[in-house]
């Protein structure tokens, strides 16, 4: 559904929450694989990290939840490079919430985080990618979007918006030759995950989801998910009957 990519040498990557977990060892495989790599994230000493000196490397700080700063990263990256063959928006946060422990403030920050910095990030890259005519953007939702979930309140609806707003913006870009990718993965174990106390079916290693991730890239597979063989239950459970769905999730997880 997507061109595939052949060879990562000299291939221009924006990474976008790149300084932990998911994209901290994209950033770290596609610079190994000969990927020219910017990498944006809060924290530029993690950043700096990731890039280890590596010339491929070029550091942009920047906070999804300030346009001004996503503007400026862009323009900076501009500055060395004339243009992107691909952007991945991989930042995102994750507090358990329930509704008998319902915390607006909270929500509100899952929600500028995980969908009005994806939001802010596209305003500033569309206009580049249409411009060229070509390259790609991938955007990290996650199986949590397929339906509802317990301890998912906010979370999960964020996540559901992004697989919604990723079919669209395929619509609109494909004809453009702009590729587009909806990466849903499953359980990876970082350090939002960490901080959860129920068990994590396939549960994959930070380097493991990175592998599964580029390998879709270069397939490209507009659907990325991973691990497979959880993330199809999942979606296969959202085809059952509400009735249906609603006791098997309560059966398998107890709450």
């Amino acid at each position: 559904m997507n061109p595939r990519i052949t060879d990562w040498h000299n291939k221009r990557v924006w990474i976008v929450g790149a300084s932990t977990g998911i994209g901290a060892e994209t950033a770290r495989m596609l610079l190994d694989k000969g990927a020219c790599v910017a990498l944006s994230a809060r924290r530029t000493e993690m950043l700096n990290e990731i890039a280890n000196g590596n010339p491929n490397a070029l550091v942009a700080a920047m906070d999804v939840t300030d346009h001004a700063t996503v503007l400026a990263a862009r323009d900076a990256i501009l500055q060395q490079w004339d243009g992107f063959d691909l952007i991945l928006l991989v930042a995102g946060s994750y507090q358990e919430m329930r509704a008998d422990s319902f915390d607006l403030a909270i929500a509100n920050q899952m929600i500028d985080l995980n969908l009005r910095g994806v939001l802010n990030c596209l305003d500033t890259v569309l206009p580049n990618l249409i411009a060229q005519g070509k390259g790609g953007i991938g955007i990290v939702a996650s199986v949590v979007g397929f339906s509802g979930l317990p301890k998912a309140l906010i979370y999960g609806p964020t996540k559901a918006a992004l697989i919604n707003l990723c079919e669209s913006l395929y619509l609109d870009l494909h004809p453009r030759g702009i590729a587009v990718h909806l990466i849903t993965p499953g359980f990876v174990d970082t350090p939002l995950t960490q901080k959860n106390d129920f068990p994590m079916p396939a549960l994959m290693s930070g380097t493991d989801a990175a592998q599964a991730l580029v390998h879709g890239l270069e397939r490209g597979q507009f659907h990325i998910h991973f691990p497979r063989r959880f993330t199809n239950f999942l979606r296969l459970l959202r085809l059952l009957p509400y009735r249906m769905y609603f006791w098997l999730i309560h059966k398998g997880t107890g709450l």
